[in-house]
């Protein structure tokens, strides 16, 4: 995702240590989320149609996920506010980054895989769709009010990295902050979350894994009222990795992943096992 680095002032929560610190204050910290209340009753919700309207009623014997693919076809630079209430402006979306082997645009690789992860995730969980075109006009601020009145009980954002430097490589998950007013009540939720999608993404794709990440300055996070995990699936600017990414089977090894990851999430929620890195 073109300008999702982690800035200087934000530490990655990689060394294992540190992980094992952080994931046990998540758990110690996280609450029990309100029930969803009136979500969509689609698994394919057109997402400019359905922000204009209220979500109606879904099959709830599921658990909901909103499932966001990064970034359109055609950014849209005007001004919207990082979070409620403030006065820092952002670009509402940008159009991502870009393979330097494969040439393909971010928002391509992004829909590719958020449309195999919603048919993996079918059978077991109700999934809405953020978007299911990339000729959309949808700004990260609108993308996660829509979510958050989905009824969605996590949202997660497909995303690929770029760097300056083409020998980076490897996967990142980012979560909301817990040090920011817009994003503490879902950051603990949203890192517990992160922590088994990490575990099911390392195992089937065998990536290296750069770290949890707390963000504090993306709208997409700041506006949410649900937790959240950001998925970097690899680097588009590393040429081995950009290659990969675009390759049927490691897609279908991305969604594997995710879908291990969340069923040992809400596992986890019903069991509540202590869980570490």
């Amino acid at each position: 995702m073109s300008g999702c680095s982690t800035p200087s002032n934000q530490p990655a929560y990689s060394a294992q240590q540190e992980e094992k610190l952080t994931l046990t204050r998540a758990y110690e910290e996280a609450e029990t989320l309100p029930e969803p209340v009136d979500p969509a009753d689609q698994t394919d919700v057109p997402a400019e149609e359905a922000l204009q309207q209220d979500p109606r009623t879904v099959n709830v014997q599921k658990p909901v996920l909103c499932i966001e693919a990064g970034h359109q076809s055609s950014g849209n630079s005007d001004k919207e506010p990082i979070a409620p209430g403030s006065s820092v402006m952002k670009p509402k979306v940008s159009s991502g980054t870009r393979g330097v082997s494969t040439g393909k645009p971010e928002y391509e690789l992004n829909l590719e895989i958020a449309l195999k992860l919603q048919n993996e995730l079918a059978s077991d969980y109700q999934v809405v769709m953020v978007r299911t075109t990339n000729d959309v006009d949808l700004s990260n601020k609108e993308r996660a009010e829509f979510c958050s009145r989905s009824g969605a009980d996590l949202m997660i954002r497909l995303h690929a990295d770029g760097s300056e430097n083409p020998k980076t490589h490897g996967m990142s998950l980012l979560y909301p902050s817990p040090d920011s007013p817009y994003t503490k009540e879902i950051s603990a939720e949203s890192l517990a979350a992160a922590s088994f999608l990490r575990d099911g993404l390392v195992e089937t794709t065998s990536a290296a894994f750069n770290g949890f990440k707390p963000r504090e300055d993306l709208t997409g996070f700041n506006w949410l009222t649900i937790p959240s995990v950001l998925i970097e699936a690899g680097f588009m600017t590393n040429p081995d990795e950009d290659r990969k990414l675009s390759q049927d089977a490691y897609q279908n090894q991305i969604v594997t992943g995710i879908k291990k990851g969340l069923d040992s999430y809400y596992a986890s929620k019903s069991s509540k096992p202590e869980h570490g890195p």
